[in-house]
């Protein structure tokens, strides 16, 4: 069994910065990509940003510039630096981990349960 667990969500006035983190634990042989996604109320599950094992890194173009996305391999834990926070980053932030559990099984995508993001002054 897969499991990832999030942490860092909270409240942030506007303009301030918030760091997230996911680790990945189970029956895990490799992790191809790891990211994170996020959904406001009323809204669909969007991109954030996502970054494979070479280290090829994709954000959303409303985070470029204020968030980066990072990666420990031997920890299998990504994190989100998320900085100059506005109110529309208001969202449940989502982590992804597309891995395989052993070399004979093919990649899948694991969700984890989320950590709740609120910019408010």
């Amino acid at each position: 069994q897969v499991q990832l667990v999030e942490s860092g969500g909270g409240l942030v006035q506007p303009g301030g910065s918030l760091r997230l983190s996911c680790a990945a634990s189970g029956s895990i042989f490799t992790i191809y990509t790891m990211g994170w996604y996020r959904q406001a109320p009323g809204n669909q599950r969007d991109l954030v940003a996502t970054i494979i094992s070479g280290g090829n890194i994709n954000y959303a173009d409303s985070v470029k510039g204020r968030f980066t996305i990072s990666r420990d391999n031997a920890k299998n834990t990504v994190y989100l630096q998320m900085n100059s926070l506005k109110h529309e980053d208001t969202a449940v932030y989502y982590c992804y981990a597309e891995l395989s559990i052993n070399r004979h099984r093919a990649r899948e995508g694991y969700w984890g349960q989320g950590t709740q993001v609120t910019v408010s002054s």
